[in-house]
């Protein structure tokens, strides 16, 4: 077995496991140099190219687990959404979705369908590392949100009005993602990986009762039809300290946390019975040495030894990190060790 599977089955380790958000990419100056050659599309087309970039944080840092190198976005084609992944911009959708009749068009995709190229990806990626790989997919209302907003938004005024004057076209467009979702996480397992994360990053933006009455059973039947393969099911959201609660009420087995909630109260309220992720502010690896081991270790002191915590980012690892923040950050981790362990 290995640490980030132990753990997030709540499982005795001999370190606190570490894996980053967006650590396939974005700072190591491997990943820069084929960016210079190729485009995100371009790399996950091509199965030894999307190995490579998966690999490189896992040779370079010493994580103990590689998340697949794709975007949210790309399972979208196959229901027959057109966009671009648009450099310093992120998605722009050609026809953004405005009404019920747009909604009948998309197509719900079979299994690896979605997105083949992904999992072929993931099969030479598994076949490569020697970590247990992470596969993952947007939930139904982050990747909603970009359909009916046509690109990333600051407000999502167009989502939240579609879903209040439309609300049965809302819901049809939810349970299509969340089938295809489900297809395509499914066929991820089937290749190979051995845990998989549910991006919700928009969630935040909704009032507690919206999400309850409209999303939530969504995201729950994604991870319960997800439950009978046997791999850690991780539920990843920002701004959700609101909504902590009505997350672990969809069944994953680790809820993760941003910075915004001390990682102890946000344990507190989703429960010791399943494990926790996070949650160092990325920020904090923009700073000095001293920082990042202060605000690491007091992470890992609110964990406190207990079964199920999983050290991460309370998002991605921003752009600018140095690589030597990076490995500072993980050699932290690793060397911890909690007061309660002899």
């Amino acid at each position: 077995m290995s640490r980030f599977l132990d753990a997030a089955r709540r499982k005795p380790v001999d370190a606190t496991p570490v894996w980053l958000m967006r650590q396939a990419g974005r700072s190591l100056p491997e990943y820069r140099a084929l960016r210079e050659r190729w485009t995100l599309a371009e790399i996950v087309a091509q199965p030894e190219l999307c190995a490579e970039v998966t690999l490189q944080p896992v040779r370079r840092l010493g994580v103990d687990a590689a998340v697949m190198f794709a975007d949210i976005m790309l399972p979208l084609r196959g229901m027959g959404v057109g966009f671009e992944l648009v450099e310093n911009v992120g998605p722009v959708i050609a026809h953004p979705i405005a009404s019920v009749a747009d909604v009948e068009r998309l197509r719900v995709p079979h299994g690896e369908d979605a997105a083949p190229q992904v999992i072929a990806a993931v099969r030479q990626v598994v076949a490569e590392s020697p970590v247990p790989v992470i596969g993952f997919a947007g939930a139904p209302f982050t990747l909603a949100s970009y359909l009916i907003e046509g690109r990333p938004s600051r407000d999502f005024t167009k989502v939240k009005a579609f879903m209040y004057t439309q609300p049965g076209a809302f819901e049809s467009l939810l349970a299509k993602l969340a089938a295809t979702m489900t297809g395509y996480l499914t066929a991820q397992v089937h290749a190979g990986v051995q845990a998989v994360q549910l991006f919700d990053s928009w969630v935040g933006a909704l009032a507690l009762e919206d999400y309850e009455s409209r999303v939530v059973k969504h995201t729950r039947a994604i991870l319960d039809a997800l439950a009978p393969l046997g791999v850690p099911r991780i539920h990843f959201g920002t701004n959700t300290a609101g909504l902590l609660e009505a997350i672990a009420r969809t069944g994953p087995d680790v809820v993760s946390l941003d910075w915004r909630v001390p990682l102890d109260e946000g344990w507190q309220r989703v429960g010791h019975d399943r494990g926790v992720q996070g949650n160092l502010d990325p920020a904090v690896l923009l700073g000095p040495a001293d920082l990042i081991r202060e605000r690491a270790r007091d992470v890992l002191r609110r964990a406190d030894g207990r079964l199920g915590h999983v050290f991460n980012l309370g998002h991605g690892v921003l752009p600018d990190t140095s690589v030597e923040n990076l490995q500072l950050l993980i050699e932290t981790v690793h060397s911890w060790v909690p007061a309660n362990v002899s």
